[in-house]
């Protein structure tokens, strides 16, 4: 009945035209939308489904229905709304360890250098010998990259949207960590791609984000490996070259292993 619009409220607007125009006189009641004066939390939709349902112009069932799609699109928009450094370094870390316990976050005291990475994985090979797998995680939010707006929250798109978009994966240092997990965000689902390091360092598409004292000196011209901190841009152009790296959010431990152990040769 309904049909899938980038713009979410956009979406949700035609779903409620479609029900509007049940209503008797229902060009008038557009009308008077047009002179309505909204103040938080008392909005044009929370007017439009009141009065959908005042009279009896939809079941609540119905109303239930819209609701629960528009929620089913949206699970994930409230953290477009957060900051940068709260979504990163906060939420995503927070969020991975909410679920895989075994992920751990590291210790000065355990490791000196534990300040170079994110979480870390104790793990027994099936010699027995014991590995210390660290990881560097990092997020980032799909937006649509052509929609020109003040706001995160106004550009995030949907995991089936056509439009162009950009997720920016940044500050990743490959010589710190033996495993990535990029946690990407859509409006309606989150994905994860479980990366070894060295695919990172050396993909075409990774750019130095600083300079360091090997390429300060040169605009070009540097090898990948030079690369010390680095971004990669995921777009609709180069998104497929991570498809092999996808993994379910309760399989991320088994595709943390699977990557370190191809880079040990194990």
């Amino acid at each position: 009945m309904y049909r899938n619009h980038f713009f979410e409220m956009e979406t949700l607007t035609e779903q409620l035209n479609v029900l509007i125009d049940r209503l008797e006189n229902s060009d008038n009641f557009r009308e008077e939308l047009e002179e309505l004066k909204s103040v938080f939390p008392f909005s044009r939709y929370e007017y439009i489904i009141s009065t959908l349902l005042a009279r009896d112009t939809i079941t609540f069932d119905e109303y239930l229905t819209v609701r629960d799609e528009y929620i089913d699109r949206n699970l994930y928009l409230y953290l477009f709304e957060m900051a940068p450094r709260t979504f990163g370094d906060t939420w995503g870390l927070s969020h991975l360890c909410s679920f895989q316990p075994d992920l751990k976050r590291p210790s000065r005291k355990a490791d000196p250098k534990s300040g170079e990475y994110d979480l870390y994985l104790d793990w027994v090979d099936d010699g027995q010998q014991k590995h210390y797998i660290r990881l560097e995680v990092k997020a980032s939010r799909a937006n649509d990259r052509e929609r020109k707006a003040d706001s995160l929250i106004s550009k995030a798109i949907a995991s089936d949207s056509k439009r162009p978009f950009l997720m920016n994966f940044q500050q990743q240092k490959p010589s710190c960590c033996d495993v990535f997990i990029w946690i990407a965000v859509y409006r309606d689902t989150i994905k994860y791609w479980v990366i070894r390091s060295g695919v990172v360092q050396t993909h075409k598409d990774f750019s130095p984000q600083h300079r360091n004292a090997a390429t300060a000196g040169r605009d070009k011209d540097y090898g990948k490996e030079e690369i010390y901190e680095g971004q990669i841009m995921v777009t609709k152009d180069n998104i497929a070259s991570f498809d092999e790296y996808l993994a379910e959010g309760n399989a991320l431990k088994e595709a943390v292993i699977a990557q370190y152990r191809i880079t040990k040769g194990i």
